[in-house]
Protein backbone atom coordinates (compact mmCIF):
# COMPACT_ATOMS: atom_id res chain seq x y z
CA UNK A 1 0.00 0.00 0.00
CA UNK A 2 1.08 3.85 -0.98
CA UNK A 3 2.36 6.29 2.18
CA UNK A 4 1.20 9.11 2.50
CA UNK A 5 3.65 12.00 3.28
CA UNK A 6 4.32 15.73 2.95
CA UNK A 7 7.53 14.98 2.44
CA UNK A 8 8.12 17.28 -1.07
CA UNK A 9 12.26 16.01 -1.48
CA UNK A 10 10.87 12.43 -1.27
CA UNK A 11 8.49 12.90 -3.86
CA UNK A 12 10.62 14.92 -6.25
CA UNK A 13 13.15 12.15 -5.83
CA UNK A 14 10.50 9.18 -7.24
CA UNK A 15 9.48 11.12 -10.16
CA UNK A 16 13.13 11.58 -10.78
CA UNK A 17 13.28 7.76 -10.71
CA UNK A 18 10.71 7.35 -13.10
CA UNK A 19 8.22 7.02 -10.34
CA UNK A 20 4.33 8.26 -9.44
CA UNK A 21 3.25 10.19 -7.12
CA UNK A 22 -0.35 11.42 -5.75
CA UNK A 23 -0.41 15.45 -6.04
CA UNK A 24 -2.65 18.04 -4.30
CA UNK A 25 -3.18 21.09 -6.37
CA UNK A 26 -5.96 23.78 -5.95
CA UNK A 27 -8.44 21.71 -8.09
CA UNK A 28 -7.87 18.02 -7.57
CA UNK A 29 -5.43 15.52 -6.26
CA UNK A 30 -3.13 14.51 -9.56
CA UNK A 31 -1.21 11.25 -10.39
CA UNK A 32 2.02 12.70 -11.13
CA UNK A 33 5.09 11.72 -13.30
CA UNK A 34 8.14 13.80 -14.90
CA UNK A 35 6.69 15.42 -18.31
CA UNK A 36 9.71 14.40 -19.26
CA UNK A 37 9.94 10.78 -19.03
CA UNK A 38 7.96 8.99 -21.90
CA UNK A 39 7.60 5.67 -19.79
CA UNK A 40 6.60 7.25 -16.56
CA UNK A 41 3.92 8.48 -18.45
CA UNK A 42 2.44 5.47 -19.68
CA UNK A 43 2.45 4.09 -16.85
CA UNK A 44 0.17 6.86 -15.66
CA UNK A 45 -1.89 5.63 -18.50
CA UNK A 46 -1.86 2.22 -17.47
CA UNK A 47 -2.29 2.86 -13.43
CA UNK A 48 -5.65 4.89 -14.75
CA UNK A 49 -7.06 2.91 -17.55
CA UNK A 50 -6.55 5.55 -19.44
CA UNK A 51 -7.12 5.96 -23.13
CA UNK A 52 -4.27 6.60 -25.08
CA UNK A 53 -5.43 9.56 -27.04
CA UNK A 54 -6.82 11.10 -24.22
CA UNK A 55 -4.38 14.16 -23.50
CA UNK A 56 -2.94 14.91 -20.60
CA UNK A 57 -2.06 18.24 -18.72
CA UNK A 58 1.24 19.92 -18.12
CA UNK A 59 1.77 21.29 -15.29
CA UNK A 60 4.61 23.74 -14.73
CA UNK A 61 5.52 26.16 -11.60
CA UNK A 62 6.66 29.36 -13.37
CA UNK A 63 5.18 31.63 -16.02
CA UNK A 64 8.78 31.22 -17.27
CA UNK A 65 8.55 27.87 -18.64
CA UNK A 66 5.71 28.14 -21.05
CA UNK A 67 8.12 28.39 -24.02
CA UNK A 68 9.68 25.23 -23.17
CA UNK A 69 6.71 23.41 -24.00
CA UNK A 70 4.47 25.97 -26.54
CA UNK A 71 5.39 27.99 -29.59
CA UNK A 72 4.38 30.72 -30.76
CA UNK A 73 1.95 31.63 -27.81
CA UNK A 74 -0.63 34.59 -28.57
CA UNK A 75 -0.90 37.57 -26.65
CA UNK A 76 -3.85 36.68 -25.11
CA UNK A 77 -3.11 33.27 -24.14
CA UNK A 78 -0.53 35.66 -22.14
CA UNK A 79 -2.65 37.90 -21.05
CA UNK A 80 -4.80 35.33 -19.20
CA UNK A 81 -1.34 33.80 -18.44
CA UNK A 82 -0.76 36.89 -16.46
CA UNK A 83 -3.92 37.46 -14.85
CA UNK A 84 -5.34 34.28 -13.38
CA UNK A 85 -2.17 31.98 -12.93
CA UNK A 86 -0.91 30.31 -10.73
CA UNK A 87 -4.50 29.30 -10.79
CA UNK A 88 -7.30 26.64 -12.00
CA UNK A 89 -7.03 27.63 -15.69
CA UNK A 90 -5.68 25.53 -18.50
CA UNK A 91 -4.22 27.14 -21.59
CA UNK A 92 -4.31 25.11 -24.99
CA UNK A 93 -1.47 26.33 -27.17
CA UNK A 94 0.27 25.55 -30.17
CA UNK A 95 2.86 22.40 -28.96
CA UNK A 96 7.22 22.24 -29.54
CA UNK A 97 7.65 19.59 -31.67
CA UNK A 98 9.58 17.70 -28.89
CA UNK A 99 6.71 17.32 -26.67
CA UNK A 100 5.85 13.47 -26.55
CA UNK A 101 2.98 12.84 -28.66
CA UNK A 102 1.63 10.51 -25.47
CA UNK A 103 1.00 13.83 -23.45
CA UNK A 104 -1.00 15.67 -26.94
CA UNK A 105 -2.87 12.36 -27.90
CA UNK A 106 -1.15 13.16 -31.07
CA UNK A 107 -2.76 16.58 -31.84
CA UNK A 108 -0.69 19.68 -32.37
CA UNK A 109 -1.81 21.31 -29.48
CA UNK A 110 -1.01 20.81 -25.70
CA UNK A 111 -2.65 21.66 -22.80
CA UNK A 112 -0.20 23.68 -19.77
CA UNK A 113 -1.24 25.06 -16.15
CA UNK A 114 0.65 26.44 -13.60
CA UNK A 115 -1.13 24.99 -10.19
CA UNK A 116 -1.58 27.54 -7.08
CA UNK A 117 -1.19 24.89 -4.54
CA UNK A 118 2.16 25.48 -2.99
CA UNK A 119 3.06 21.84 -2.47
CA UNK A 120 2.22 21.68 -6.03
CA UNK A 121 4.54 23.92 -6.82
CA UNK A 122 7.43 22.49 -4.40
CA UNK A 123 7.52 19.63 -6.10
CA UNK A 124 7.74 20.87 -9.59
CA UNK A 125 10.46 23.40 -8.71
CA UNK A 126 12.65 20.40 -6.69
CA UNK A 127 12.28 18.43 -9.52
CA UNK A 128 13.63 20.97 -11.90
CA UNK A 129 10.84 20.17 -14.20
CA UNK A 130 7.34 19.84 -15.65
CA UNK A 131 5.25 17.23 -14.90
CA UNK A 132 1.63 15.85 -16.20
CA UNK A 133 -0.77 15.51 -13.54
CA UNK A 134 -4.01 14.11 -14.60
CA UNK A 135 -6.76 13.10 -11.79
CA UNK A 136 -5.34 10.70 -9.76
CA UNK A 137 -8.36 8.07 -10.37
CA UNK A 138 -9.39 5.21 -12.69
CA UNK A 139 -10.68 6.55 -15.69
CA UNK A 140 -13.96 8.19 -15.96
CA UNK A 141 -14.56 7.59 -11.79
CA UNK A 142 -14.88 11.05 -9.06
CA UNK A 143 -12.24 12.75 -8.97
CA UNK A 144 -10.18 12.77 -5.74
CA UNK A 145 -10.02 15.40 -3.05
CA UNK A 146 -7.89 14.21 -0.79
CA UNK A 147 -4.65 11.81 0.35
CA UNK A 148 -7.11 9.08 1.00
CA UNK A 149 -8.99 9.30 -1.86
CA UNK A 150 -5.56 8.54 -3.72
CA UNK A 151 -4.86 5.41 -2.43
CA UNK A 152 -8.76 4.16 -2.18
CA UNK A 153 -8.58 4.74 -6.40
CA UNK A 154 -5.22 3.46 -7.26
CA UNK A 155 -4.16 1.53 -4.25
CA UNK A 156 -0.22 0.93 -4.43
CA UNK A 157 -0.47 1.52 -8.79
CA UNK A 158 1.27 5.49 -6.70
CA UNK A 159 4.51 5.20 -4.99
CA UNK A 160 3.79 8.30 -2.49
CA UNK A 161 0.81 9.87 -1.85
CA UNK A 162 1.82 13.91 -0.64
CA UNK A 163 -0.70 14.95 1.92
CA UNK A 164 -1.69 18.66 1.14
CA UNK A 165 -4.94 18.92 2.57
CA UNK A 166 -8.78 19.03 1.16
CA UNK A 167 -8.62 21.08 -2.15
CA UNK A 168 -9.64 24.10 -2.85
CA UNK A 169 -11.37 24.42 -5.30
CA UNK A 170 -12.54 21.20 -5.64
CA UNK A 171 -13.39 20.33 -9.44
CA UNK A 172 -10.87 20.21 -12.57
CA UNK A 173 -9.31 23.77 -13.82
CA UNK A 174 -11.03 25.51 -16.88
CA UNK A 175 -9.46 24.90 -20.21
CA UNK A 176 -9.05 27.72 -22.42
CA UNK A 177 -8.14 26.63 -26.38
CA UNK A 178 -5.77 30.15 -27.35
CA UNK A 179 -4.30 27.96 -30.31
CA UNK A 180 -6.08 29.32 -33.27
CA UNK A 181 -7.70 32.97 -34.15
CA UNK A 182 -10.51 32.65 -31.66
CA UNK A 183 -10.61 31.84 -27.56
CA UNK A 184 -12.84 29.33 -26.56
CA UNK A 185 -13.66 27.49 -23.20
CA UNK A 186 -13.27 23.77 -23.88
CA UNK A 187 -13.89 22.58 -20.23
CA UNK A 188 -16.20 24.58 -17.46
CA UNK A 189 -14.42 25.18 -14.34
CA UNK A 190 -14.44 27.72 -11.64
CA UNK A 191 -12.48 30.70 -13.49
CA UNK A 192 -15.82 31.85 -14.82
CA UNK A 193 -16.60 32.69 -18.46
CA UNK A 194 -17.14 36.13 -16.91
CA UNK A 195 -13.73 36.35 -15.37
CA UNK A 196 -12.52 35.53 -18.66
CA UNK A 197 -14.20 37.84 -20.83
CA UNK A 198 -13.46 40.68 -18.40
CA UNK A 199 -9.66 39.92 -18.95
CA UNK A 200 -9.75 39.84 -23.13
CA UNK A 201 -10.13 42.23 -25.54
CA UNK A 202 -12.78 39.86 -27.83
CA UNK A 203 -15.57 38.38 -27.42
CA UNK A 204 -15.13 34.50 -26.94
CA UNK A 205 -16.03 31.75 -29.95
CA UNK A 206 -18.70 29.32 -29.45
CA UNK A 207 -18.36 26.96 -31.94
CA UNK A 208 -16.64 23.39 -30.84
CA UNK A 209 -15.70 22.18 -34.39
CA UNK A 210 -12.47 20.96 -35.09
CA UNK A 211 -11.42 21.84 -31.38
CA UNK A 212 -9.02 19.94 -29.99
CA UNK A 213 -9.51 16.70 -27.84
CA UNK A 214 -8.98 17.84 -24.18
CA UNK A 215 -8.86 15.96 -20.37
CA UNK A 216 -12.45 15.08 -18.92
CA UNK A 217 -14.57 16.19 -22.42
CA UNK A 218 -16.04 12.88 -22.24
CA UNK A 219 -19.99 12.19 -22.31
CA UNK A 220 -19.75 10.34 -18.73
CA UNK A 221 -16.96 11.12 -16.47
CA UNK A 222 -16.64 12.36 -13.07
CA UNK A 223 -19.11 9.26 -12.23
CA UNK A 224 -19.40 6.84 -9.22
CA UNK A 225 -20.35 3.32 -9.43
CA UNK A 226 -23.79 3.92 -8.40
CA UNK A 227 -26.12 5.18 -10.75
CA UNK A 228 -26.96 9.43 -10.92
CA UNK A 229 -30.20 10.64 -11.54
CA UNK A 230 -30.44 14.45 -11.84
CA UNK A 231 -34.21 16.07 -10.87
CA UNK A 232 -35.37 18.96 -10.56
CA UNK A 233 -36.70 20.84 -7.31
CA UNK A 234 -40.16 20.25 -8.15
CA UNK A 235 -39.67 16.63 -9.02
CA UNK A 236 -37.71 15.55 -5.95
CA UNK A 237 -40.82 14.83 -3.49
CA UNK A 238 -42.00 12.50 -6.64
CA UNK A 239 -38.80 10.82 -6.90
CA UNK A 240 -38.05 9.92 -3.68
CA UNK A 241 -41.64 8.82 -2.96
CA UNK A 242 -41.20 6.17 -6.02
CA UNK A 243 -37.99 5.02 -4.74
CA UNK A 244 -39.51 4.26 -1.15
CA UNK A 245 -42.37 3.17 -2.26
CA UNK A 246 -40.60 0.19 -4.04
CA UNK A 247 -38.16 -0.16 -0.70
CA UNK A 248 -35.08 1.02 -3.13
CA UNK A 249 -32.15 1.99 -0.84
CA UNK A 250 -31.02 5.52 -2.48
CA UNK A 251 -28.98 8.61 -1.37
CA UNK A 252 -29.98 12.09 -1.66
CA UNK A 253 -27.48 15.32 -2.94
CA UNK A 254 -29.70 17.99 -1.90
CA UNK A 255 -29.65 21.83 -0.88
CA UNK A 256 -33.24 21.52 1.44
CA UNK A 257 -33.04 19.53 4.48
CA UNK A 258 -33.97 16.28 5.31
CA UNK A 259 -37.45 17.35 6.99
CA UNK A 260 -40.03 14.92 6.70
CA UNK A 261 -38.33 12.65 3.72
CA UNK A 262 -36.64 10.27 6.61
CA UNK A 263 -34.16 9.27 4.47
CA UNK A 264 -31.37 7.75 6.50
CA UNK A 265 -29.14 9.05 3.41
CA UNK A 266 -29.46 12.56 3.18
CA UNK A 267 -26.15 15.14 2.17
CA UNK A 268 -27.22 18.60 2.62
CA UNK A 269 -25.50 20.48 -0.50
CA UNK A 270 -24.23 24.24 0.08
CA UNK A 271 -26.21 27.18 -1.56
CA UNK A 272 -23.08 28.55 -3.09
CA UNK A 273 -21.45 27.98 -6.61
CA UNK A 274 -18.19 27.55 -5.23
CA UNK A 275 -19.18 26.02 -1.94
CA UNK A 276 -20.98 23.44 -3.55
CA UNK A 277 -18.09 22.92 -6.09
CA UNK A 278 -15.46 22.62 -3.43
CA UNK A 279 -17.22 19.62 -1.58
CA UNK A 280 -19.09 17.89 -4.82
CA UNK A 281 -17.01 14.90 -5.05
CA UNK A 282 -16.04 14.43 -1.56
CA UNK A 283 -20.34 14.04 -1.01
CA UNK A 284 -20.83 11.85 -3.92
CA UNK A 285 -17.88 9.10 -3.08
CA UNK A 286 -19.11 9.37 0.57
CA UNK A 287 -22.20 8.75 -1.25
CA UNK A 288 -21.25 5.77 -3.50
CA UNK A 289 -19.67 4.24 -0.62
CA UNK A 290 -23.05 2.93 0.80
CA UNK A 291 -23.42 0.75 -1.99
CA UNK A 292 -27.15 2.02 -2.79
CA UNK A 293 -29.38 1.43 -5.78
CA UNK A 294 -29.44 5.00 -6.96
CA UNK A 295 -27.86 8.73 -5.69
CA UNK A 296 -30.88 11.54 -6.83
CA UNK A 297 -29.15 14.48 -6.94
CA UNK A 298 -31.69 17.92 -7.14
CA UNK A 299 -30.56 20.09 -9.93
CA UNK A 300 -28.52 23.23 -9.54
CA UNK A 301 -29.42 26.23 -10.93
CA UNK A 302 -29.12 27.19 -14.41
CA UNK A 303 -27.25 30.37 -13.80
CA UNK A 304 -23.85 31.59 -14.97
CA UNK A 305 -22.17 30.81 -12.03
CA UNK A 306 -23.28 27.26 -11.82
CA UNK A 307 -22.22 25.96 -15.33
CA UNK A 308 -19.42 24.12 -14.06
CA UNK A 309 -20.88 22.18 -11.30
CA UNK A 310 -23.91 21.67 -13.79
CA UNK A 311 -21.64 20.16 -16.43
CA UNK A 312 -19.94 17.88 -13.41
CA UNK A 313 -23.06 16.81 -12.50
CA UNK A 314 -24.31 16.36 -16.30
CA UNK A 315 -21.46 13.86 -16.82
CA UNK A 316 -21.58 11.85 -13.77
CA UNK A 317 -25.26 10.69 -14.54
CA UNK A 318 -25.05 10.39 -18.10
CA UNK A 319 -25.59 6.48 -19.27
CA UNK A 320 -26.81 7.17 -22.60
CA UNK A 321 -30.72 8.11 -23.14
CA UNK A 322 -32.05 4.31 -23.33
CA UNK A 323 -30.52 3.53 -20.20
CA UNK A 324 -31.21 6.37 -18.33
CA UNK A 325 -34.81 6.01 -18.87
CA UNK A 326 -34.91 2.01 -17.91
CA UNK A 327 -33.11 2.74 -15.08
CA UNK A 328 -35.44 4.92 -13.71
CA UNK A 329 -38.35 2.83 -15.72
CA UNK A 330 -37.20 0.27 -12.83
CA UNK A 331 -36.53 1.93 -9.62
CA UNK A 332 -40.75 3.06 -10.45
Amino acid sequence: MSNISQDVVAAAGILRQGGLIGLPTETVYGLAADATNTNAIKNVFQAKNRPADHPVIIHIASLNDLDKWAVDVPEKALVLAQQFWPGPMTLILKRRPQVPDIITGGQDTVGIRFPAHPMAQAVIQALGQAIIAPSANRFGHISPTCAQDVIEELGNKVDLVLDGGACEVGIESTIIDCHSDGVRILRYGMLSEAQILQALTQPLTRSHQGAPRVSGALALHYAPVTPVRLVSADQLDEAIGHLQKNQRKFAVLAYQQENNYHCPYWFTMPAQPQDYARCLYRQLRAADHLRVDLILIEAVPSHTAWVAVQDRLNRASFAGENMRQKCWHDFK
